[in-house]
């Protein structure tokens, strides 16, 4: 039987490992080392809006347990996940704290299993509408920002800021929207699954777990994302410069 306690310890164990090995790798950058410094705030802001959308989606449609948990919170430090906070800086795709929700609680204007696809869905959709604003004050900020102040360093940190805000965000949204346990995605689909699909899925959810853990440690949920990050990105860049008018 597969021990996921036991694993999930040998797990952080590689984790601990992997972010070691690119912290030496950003400290003897320097370039890096400023990607990395200028990236967290970003990340700050993309875990902190996902997990809050999550607990105010839940809020509205019913459920109290994240307010009575202090997670209806824009404080980010209610919605750090050590582990995940750690891969979205160094590896650019992570998580937040998990949002209890009791599904029972929700309105029974729909069904639980829909309400629970609307919360996990908030989350996603929160880190590309951010990725949309951010995108659009970085398309401004060429527009107005003088010249003087774009080639100074002020002027370089606050565009790298904005960019990489715009760029995690996009990383956070795509990553949970994989359809394995315990991202988003797996929630977001089962309302459109056949019956038997499902219970196959609810029974099986350890293999899933399985699957997500060998494709995130391989680094494959970075290939099989990595084409969705570049079309959202693309995408939302070209709806920016068009809002904007701003070439892209």
């Amino acid at each position: 039987m597969f021990n996921f306690s036991f694993d999930k310890r040998i797990i952080y164990i590689i984790i601990a490992i992997m972010v070691l090995s690119m912290i030496v790798q950003y400290t003897t950058n320097p370039g890096m080392l400023f990607s990395l410094v200028i990236s967290i705030p970003a990340v700050l802001i993309a875990i902190t809006f996902h997990e809050f959308a999550h607990a105010f989606v839940a809020d509205k449609l019913g459920d109290d347990t994240a307010r009575r948990e202090g997670r209806l919170s824009l404080n980010p430090f209610a919605h750090l996940d050590p582990i995940g906070t750690l891969l979205l800086v160094f590896a650019g795709f992570g998580w937040g704290k998990p949002v209890h929700v009791n599904p029972r609680n929700y309105t029974r204007k729909m069904s639980m299993e829909k309400g629970e696809a609307l919360v996990s869905i908030a989350g996603p959709a929160m880190n590309i509408i951010l990725a949309i604003i951010f995108a659009i004050i970085y398309c401004l900020a060429y527009k107005f920002g003088s010249a003087d102040f774009l080639r100074s360093n002020m002027g370089f940190i606050i565009r790298t800021l904005i960019s990489s805000i715009v760029s995690i965000n996009i990383g956070l949204g795509v990553f949970n929207l994989i359809p394995l346990p315990p991202l988003d995605g797996s929630k977001i689909i089962m309302p459109f699954l056949p019956y038997n699909a499902k219970s196959w899925f609810i029974n099986n959810e350890q293999i899933f777990y399985i699957i997500f853990v060998v494709i995130w440690i391989t680094g494959l949920a970075s290939i099989i994302i990595s084409p969705a990050i570049s079309a959202i990105s693309n995408g939302i860049l070209h709806l920016a410069g068009f809002i904007t008018g701003v070439p892209v």
